[in-house]
């Protein structure tokens, strides 16, 4: 009796130490393992304008006349002919800009939408050189990875750099399901949910943060078994076998 009651003890002591504190298994990145999600990888597509993003675009003119007349809102035009604002792109896809008839941007890289908007503008400024560039260049984080908004400083962005930006999911977050909520502009927004932790992740479809993208990280259940760091696993542990001998101590014959 005593004998199955000590070892009884001895396998929910072990169990709380297994259970109690994150291994590399669970929270590490960039892992090997057979045992997880392996993802193909896949040629980068750069974006391409939505319905309700913002362009911020340049002309650069030679004929000062011609800039400032284009500069409805003088406080945004520059110097040396330059003029600059932003501009919505509406449910039909295009955008309205002054002087020029509606232009079809949806769907376009911002490379592209540069060289559409560039010829048609020099039909009016025949010098005309056009800058072009997406405003609304974000994302959107929620769970236990900090909440928020951050900006995208660079093209390529990878999911790693998104989540420095936010200070790296908690190691209670769900890393085996983090989720990217995508918009389609007009479209239903595609939802991809991935394990974090393959080393395979990179180059995949999920490798890459797009503007509009919103990063979702849930809380994982076990985690509200374990804790967060040494000293406080060890008062874990403290806790339980001083609760384990005040009982042994009321079972007769111990």
């Amino acid at each position: 009796m005593k004998r199955t009651i000590y070892e009884f003890l001895l396998v929910c002591l072990v169990s709380v130490t297994l259970t109690g504190c994150y291994t590399h298994r669970q929270v590490g990145l960039l892992q090997e393992r057979d045992k997880l999600p392996h993802y193909d990888s896949v040629p980068y597509e750069p974006y391409r304008l939505q319905v309700n993003d913002e362009i911020i675009y340049r002309v650069i003119t030679l004929d000062e006349t011609l800039a400032k007349t284009l500069a409805v809102n003088q406080s945004l035009s520059g110097g040396s002919g330059q003029y600059a604002r932003g501009y919505r792109i509406y449910s039909d896809g295009t955008v309205d800009l002054p002087f020029l008839p509606p232009i079809k941007l949806e769907g376009l890289t911002e490379r592209e939408a540069q060289d559409t908007l560039k010829k048609y503008m020099r039909e009016l400024i025949p010098d005309a050189e056009v800058k072009l560039a997406l405003s609304n260049k974000q994302f959107i984080v929620l769970g236990d990875i900090g909440s928020g908004v951050r900006y995208i400083y660079k093209e390529r962005m990878t999911i790693y750099q998104a989540l420095a930006m936010t200070g790296d999911v908690q190691n209670r977050g769900d890393r085996k399901h983090v989720r990217i909520i995508r918009p389609h502009g007009n479209d239903k927004p595609e939802i991809l949910e991935f394990d974090i932790r393959p080393n395979s992740l990179i180059n995949s479809k999920y490798y890459y943060i797009y503007p509009n993208d919103l990063i979702y990280v849930n809380r994982d259940t076990s985690s509200y078994y374990k804790q967060e760091t040494y000293p406080a696993f060890l008062g874990m542990i403290t806790s339980y076998i001083t609760v384990l001998l005040l009982v042994l101590n009321y079972i007769p014959g111990f």
